[in-house]
């Protein structure tokens, strides 16, 4: 398909992104919301610019997942549960622009109205809002909905109810949150959590819900079969109350979205090889380059995309967990890094076509600079000189070998810092000075054939360093249960953050959550840095404060030494079936949650 980067999206992403300055001062009902400045879209706004609001409807879309679940309500912290059903089940009050940085337009709401310095927020409630059973969205279902999951639900509702002083109903459709903190994305965090049906969950342990009961949701699609393990199939719903809201038009127009699941990713390739499945993300470039020739591609029946982006890198790799004594010490982890010998891998694995991720917010203008700290960045991280660990300040850049097998470089500055850390080779291996050898478990998730080759090079190249790991594979079930519970020592690790960071921080890096079970600082980060660093990003009301905090942030992180980075992806390669089409126009954020297949359809 032809391509429009968005010329116009990117003019209008510089004007609302990264912490610009600005402010909502009048406070008056508005059809969305930013997190600086107006959002993007006027009132009177036909489509989201990235959907086609004259997309035709049916068809259907299967993916294949590996793994598992045994679970349908994503919004609580037990069990394993479909990814992709916290965005299909939970419709809230506004829906987020995938080409603005952070802005949200009204979806159950019809209004969004917040004070000067958005200590409170209020939403009114669409007149015909409805549950997939017909009945309506009231005040009481949001009122309790955010309650419930506040309370009970997955960890990444509670920050945010912390922080709420009061919730009431204020009018008929209207409800307000005031808050007990200074913080401005709290305003907009209000108006993405899911409305759920409270009539259901009545006399059931909402926390405790398995597959046994399916949500009752105001979204577009209902579950309409499923077989645990097996297959989720969800439905468009001919009913859906919110088809001519302006944020849903030309989106999730295909009839029927189906979720498989197989037992590895080889099982799940020859699934969409052979048309079980007609849409497939790869991301594995050597994989893409090389056996992507199969006869449904050579004939046209299948499609390979290649989609850009523009948003941070994130971070990818493996997590050393510092609450284990084999990795409290920075020192231990540095020489992690050392041994792990990437471009030898990336050569491996991918021909060295992929670039490796080098900071959090790497690929953005949020990444952390060259060199040493400057201007605001320094200011920001002065006052916590002793808590930062060398490269902070000074600047830092990730080890980098030769590019042969043996890396010696990296072995040799690996034994250094092993030793400065009480480690050294007594007779071949690394021990301690009472002769304990050193040692840890590298966990990872089944049916990941890709990390377990990566691993496979690791473990040899720490051979040569004398350490001889132990390598688990855990099924989907027992991987979630141990990573929530903090049971291992280093495992596979993927957080995507945004050109927009904000609350969910203090959840992936915060020294409060470090310990709460199901949290997700895997890393069990506790700095107050961190935190400071954190705090300033979510008050900071101009741009170049925004930036630097971000930037001070990535600072940190990245010379904490807590994940081993593996390779970025600054591009999406898709392969799916000819009839699955989409728009020209691609968002910032690309092939993203909210994208496929929300604004995609199928025509014969």
């Amino acid at each position: 398909m032809g391509m429009n980067f968005g010329k116009i999206a990117r003019r209008a992403a510089l004007a609302v992104a990264i912490g610009m300055a600005g402010k909502i001062t009048v406070a008056e009902p508005q059809h969305g919301i930013a997190m600086y400045g107006d959002p993007a879209l006027p009132p009177d706004f036909v489509s989201l610019p990235y959907a086609n609001p004259d997309a035709p409807t049916g068809g259907q879309i299967v993916t294949a997942e590996v793994g598992s679940f045994d679970s349908l309500n994503p919004f609580i912290r037990k069990g394993s549960v479909p990814w992709q059903l916290r965005f299909f089940l939970g419709e809230s009050f506004m829906g987020r622009s995938l080409d603005e940085p952070f802005s949200l337009y009204g979806v159950l709401a019809e209004s969004v109205e917040t004070g000067p310095n958005r200590q409170w927020v209020e939403f009114t409630l669409r007149e015909g809002a409805a549950f997939s059973d017909g009945s309506p969205v009231t005040v009481e279902d949001v009122m309790w909905s955010y309650e419930t999951l506040g309370t009970v639900g997955h960890p990444r509702y509670l920050g945010f109810w912390s922080k709420i002083e009061s919730l009431e109903q204020v009018g008929e459709r209207t409800v307000r949150f005031t808050f007990n903190t200074a913080d401005r994305e709290l305003a907009l965090l209000a108006g993405m959590r899911p409305i759920l049906k409270k009539a259901q969950w009545d006399g059931v342990d909402f926390a405790e819900s398995t597959t046994e009961i399916v949500p009752i949701t105001s979204a577009p699609y209902v579950i309409e079969d499923f077989e645990p393990g097996r297959f989720v199939s969800l439905r468009r719903n001919p009913d859906y109350w919110g088809e001519d809201v302006p944020f849903r038009r030309g989106t999730h127009n295909i009839d029927e979205v189906r979720l498989e699941f197989f037992g590895d990713e080889t099982a799940a390739f020859e699934a969409f090889k052979v048309g079980e499945v007609n849409s497939n993300r790869e991301f594995n470039v050597a994989r893409w380059e090389s056996q992507y020739n199969f006869p449904a591609v050579q004939d046209g029946d299948v499609v390979l995309s290649i989609l850009p982006h523009e948003r941070p890198s994130g971070m990818t790799g493996f997590v050393m967990n510092t609450r284990r004594d084999q990795f409290s010490d920075w020192r231990v982890r540095d020489a992690m890094m050392h041994v792990f010998n990437f471009e030898f891998i990336n050569e491996a694995m991918t021909g060295s076509a992929q670039p490796r991720i080098t900071s959090y917010w790497s690929n953005s203008p949020l990444g952390m600079s060259n060199g040493p700290a400057e201007g605001r960045v320094r200011e920001f991280l002065e006052p916590f000189t002793a808590d930062l660990l060398p490269g902070a300040l000074e600047g830092y850049s990730l080890p980098v070998a030769d590019g042969s097998e043996r890396n010696r470089a990296g072995t040799a500055a690996a034994l250094e810092q092993m030793e400065a850390a009480g480690w050294t080779v007594q007779d071949g291996v690394m021990r301690d000075a009472n002769g304990t050898a050193f040692t840890f478990e590298i966990l990872l998730p089944q049916g990941s054939s890709e990390n377990q080759a990566i691993i496979d090079m690791f473990v040899e190249s720490l051979a040569r360093i004398g350490v001889t790991p132990l390598v688990s594979v855990a099924d989907s079930a027992q991987f979630k249960e141990r990573t929530d519970a903090y049971d291992f020592d280093m495992t596979y690790y993927r957080r995507g953050v945004s050109l927009s960071p904000g609350n969910e921080q203090y959840g992936y890096y915060g020294s409060e959550n470090a310990d709460q079970i199901g949290g997700r600082n895997l890393m069990g980060v506790k700095s107050p840095a961190v935190d400071a660093m954190i705090g300033q990003l979510l008050t900071s009301e101009s741009q170049d404060d925004f930036v630097a905090s971000v930037k001070a942030l990535d600072r940190i992180l990245t010379t904490g030494r807590y994940v081993i980075p593996i390779y970025q992806w600054n591009i999406s390669r898709v392969a799916h079936a000819k009839e699955l089409q989409y728009p020209d126009y691609i968002p910032i954020f690309g092939d993203w949650p909210g994208w496929q297949p929300d604004v995609w359809w199928y025509a014969e």
